[in-house]
C-alpha cells in the first residue's frame, strides 16, 4: 500500500483518487479553494465536477498543501496545466528528495515552451517526475468503465512502481521511457480537438472528423519526432488514441468549446459556457510558436490560433485548409522508376 497524496481536486483529481483508494491505497487530496474542500467532506460526492461518484469516508480532504505533500511516497500532480509552475513552486520546499511526483494534466507553457514535467523539475529538481496519459476521460474512469493509459518515467523502476500502484481490472497501464512524447502527445492533441469540435459546431460531417484526426496526429507526430520524441509513442495510446478520445467525445472540454466557436461564440463566450479549463486554448500559442522554432508545418494548428486570437471565420478557415497547395500525403514514399 502507498500513501498518496493528490494536488487538485478537480475531476480527474477526483477520479484518481476513487481509483487509487479502491486500489487498496492511503489517499489524501488537496485543494486550495476552501468551499471545495468543505464539500468534499460533507458530501464525500464532488457535486459539480464528478457527480455521482461516491467518495469514502476515510479519504482525507484538505487545504494545507503541507500535509498532503510530506510523508507521501507519491504525488499526483492534478491541478489544471496554466497552474502547474505556480502549485509546483508552493510545493517545493515540502518535497522529499527522490520523492515521486505524477503529473496528469496536459499543456505546454505558453511564455517558456517548456512541458509540464520539464516546469516541476525546475521547481522541484529534487523530485523523481513522471507523467500519466492516455485516452482517459475523468468522468468514465470514475464510472469504472475499462481504460488504458501510459506512466512515462526517466528509469524503468519508477515507472514498473507506478504502473502496480494505478493498475486494477479497469484500468490498464502501460510504461514508456518517452516522457516528452507522451507529453507532447497528450497536450497537442487538445488543439487539434478544438479544430474537431470547430467543424461540428459548422455542421460538418464524420469524413471531415477523420481528415482533422488523421491530419492532426501527422502534425503531432512531425513536431513531436522534430523534438525528439518517438513515432512509437505518436501512434500509441498518448498520441492517437488520446486524440480520437479528444476529438470524439462529448465529455471532451475542448470538443466542446470548438463547437461552440463554430456555432459563432467567441473563444471567451465558449470559454465561460464550458465552465472547466480549455487546456487546448492555452496550448495552442505554444504549439504555433513550437511549430515555427523547430520548422515544421502545422496548418491545422496555425488556423486553430487563427480563429482564437485572430477573429478569423471558422468556416473560412476550413476552406483554406481544403484548398493548401497539393502534396502527397507521406513524401517519404517515392514512385516507382
Amino acid at each position: 500500500m502507498a500513501n498518496v497524496g493528490i494536488i487538485g481536486a478537480g475531476s480527474w483529481g477526483t477520479a484518481l483518487s476513487s481509483l487509487l483508494y479502491d486500489n487498496g491505497h492511503q489517499v489524501t487530496v488537496w485543494s486550495i479553494d476552501e468551499n471545495e474542500v468543505r464539500m468534499l467532506n460533507e458530501e464525500r460526492e464532488h457535486k459539480t465536477k464528478l457527480p455521482g461518484v461516491k467518495l469514502p469516508d476515510d479519504m482525507i480532504f484538505t487545504g494545507d498543501l503541507e500535509s498532503a505533500v510530506t510523508e507521501k511516497d507519491v504525488l499526483i500532480l492534478a491541478v489544471p496545466s496554466p497552474f502547474t509552475r505556480a502549485t509546483a513552486k508552493k510545493m517545493a520546499s515540502y518535497v522529499a528528495e527522490g520523492q515521486i511526483i505524477v503529473d496528469v494534466a496536459k499543456g505546454i507553457e505558453e511564455s517558456s515552451l517548456k512541458t509540464l514535467s520539464q516546469q516541476i523539475e525546475e521547481e522541484i529538481p529534487q523530485a523523481d517526475v513522471a507523467v500519466l496519459s492516455g485516452p482517459s476521460h475523468a468522468e468514465e474512469v470514475g464510472r469504472r468503465l475499462p481504460t488504458t493509459c501510459v506512466i512515462g518515467a526517466k528509469s524503468k523502476e519508477t515507472a514498473e512502481y507506478l504502473q502496480k500502484m494505478f493498475i486494477s481490472k479497469v484500468f490498464r497501464v502501460y510504461t514508456s521511457p518517452d516522457i516528452l512524447g507522451v507529453e507532447l502527445g497528450g497536450s497537442l492533441k487538445n488543439v487539434i480537438a478544438l479544430a474537431a469540435g470547430i467543424a461540428d459546431g459548422l455542421g460538418y460531417g464524420d469524413n471531415t472528423k477523420a481528415a482533422l484526426i488523421t491530419r492532426g496526429i501527422a502534425e503531432i507526430a512531425r513536431l513531436g519526432v522534430k523534438m525528439g520524441g518517438k513515432i512509437q509513442t505518436f501512434t500509441g495510446l498518448t498520441g492517437i488514441g488520446d486524440l480520437i478520445v479528444t476529438c470524439a467525445s462529448m465529455h471532451s472540454r475542448n470538443r466542446k468549446a470548438g463547437y461552440l466557436i463554430g456555432q459563432g461564440k467567441s473563444m471567451q463566450e465558449a470559454m465561460d459556457e464550458v465552465k472547466m479549463v480549455v487546456e487546448g486554448v492555452y496550448s495552442a500559442k505554444a504549439a504555433a510558436a513550437l511549430a515555427k522554432k523547430y520548422g515544421v508545418s502545422m496548418p491545422i494548428v496555425s488556423e486553430v490560433n487563427a480563429v482564437l486570437f485572430e477573429g478569423k471565420n471558422p468556416a473560412e478557415a476550413v476552406d483554406d485548409l481544403m484548398q493548401r497547395e497539393l502534396r502527397s500525403e507521406a513524401a517519404a514514399l517515392l514512385w516507382e522508376e
